[in-house]
């Protein structure tokens, strides 16, 4: 029987664990602030460029800071380190016998890099973005229909058409992630692909993916349908054409259409009303015709395919940020297969290839 001893002594390593965690969770922020820190300074470039694991003298040197608040770079090193942006490897012949280098996280952060996520990463944290989180609190109290409403004063849309600023950091954030998208899907779930003489991406921006999957399949012809603010002035080559317009109205008549990462921004109705207007747009599932989603499919608690804790929480952060940016969410397949079915579409297909997210085909 265990004494009262260990009893407080259990009980008190409980309480100062949860303390803990709630210090954890308050200070969470700090790893992001910290990320956009390094990408702000060059720091995965300047490590990159040098060609081996680098300094920390070497590294003050390099950096575009004020030498006298150099002693704050090892801090900032050491909290990199510890969330995989960085390693210390051993250097030999070398007066400090350590050096940084980098991992495949901070690989992806390389300007460089054709598929880098650090415009997105820098797109995310930005100010606009980050202070509608503020009123979430208030938001649930009121009468607005988003707490970046109850910020700005206007809707995500309405501000990025308005604020050029914001649609070039914007726009600049989801070419980077479109770029590693198309990359990733042109390489690895080509059959989604094959047998198709177009397709248009909604909300394809300035056309990454459109021009990626236009050079895996030269005889695809690719149009890009986005507001009229996104493509003015775009100019389209022999197989890809920008199209001004709005996905609520019409969508240009193709054997397939592609929405990466649309759909999480909009509500049930509003889904239900872009899937109608798609399947207007495409043939018959027998000649063809579908519609490809990449896009989030929520792990539930009884499913074990997504098991790993990062990834669940990756996709929890995102159906918050959708909750607080714009009136959209992140959906389990129950969902999905309830706006599939609610728009008229008959069957659909999901493969996870895409990490937290997944391709989805669905058919008339």
């Amino acid at each position: 029987m265990a004494s009262s001893t260990d009893h407080e002594k259990s009980s008190s390593e409980q309480l100062l664990n949860a303390h803990d965690h709630v210090w954890n969770q308050i200070f969470n922020f700090i790893n992001s602030m910290s990320l956009k820190c390094a990408i702000q300074l060059g720091l995965f470039d300047i490590v990159h460029k040098h060609g081996q694991p680098i300094t920390l003298s070497e590294l003050i040197h390099a950096l575009p800071v004020n030498k006298q608040k150099s002693r704050g770079v090892e801090r900032l090193m050491r909290i990199l380190i510890f969330s995989k942006f960085f390693v210390k490897v051993s250097i030999t012949n070398d007066e400090q016998n350590e050096g940084y280098w980098l991992t495949p996280a901070s690989r992806l952060l390389l300007k460089e890099n054709p598929s880098s996520i650090a415009p997105f990463a820098l797109a995310m944290l930005d100010p606009l973005l980050i202070d509608p989180w503020h009123h979430v609190g208030d938001w649930f109290q009121n009468d607005t229909p988003t707490p970046f409403d109850s910020a700005h004063g206007k809707t995500f849309w309405e501000l990025a058409g308005r604020d050029p600023r914001m649609n070039r950091f914007f726009n600049e954030g989801m070419a980077s992630d479109a770029h590693f998208v198309a990359t990733m899907i042109t390489r690895d779930c080509k059959n989604v692909f094959e047998g198709l003489k177009s397709i248009v991406d909604i909300g394809g921006g300035t056309g990454t993916v459109a021009k990626i999957i236009g050079a895996a399949f030269p005889g695809l012809k690719c149009i890009v349908l986005d507001l009229p603010h996104v493509v003015a002035d775009l100019e389209g080559t022999d197989n890809l054409t920008f199209i001004s317009g709005n996905m609520f109205d019409s969508v240009p008549l193709a054997d397939a259409v592609f929405l990466k990462w649309i759909l999480h921004d909009w509500s049930d109705e509003e889904c239900i009303k872009i899937l109608m207007k798609c399947k207007e747009a495409i043939p018959k599932k027998e000649n063809g015709g579908k519609v490809i989603i990449a896009d989030m499919v929520l792990v539930t608690e009884d499913e074990t395919s997504l098991n790993e804790h990062e990834a669940i929480e990756t996709q929890l952060f995102f159906d918050m940020l959708m909750m607080t940016l714009l009136t959209g969410k992140e959906r389990t397949e129950k969902q999905w297969r309830e706006l599939f079915l609610a728009a008229d579409f008959t069957s659909y297909k999901i493969t996870p290839c895409l990490g937290v997210r997944s391709l989805i085909e669905i058919f008339p």
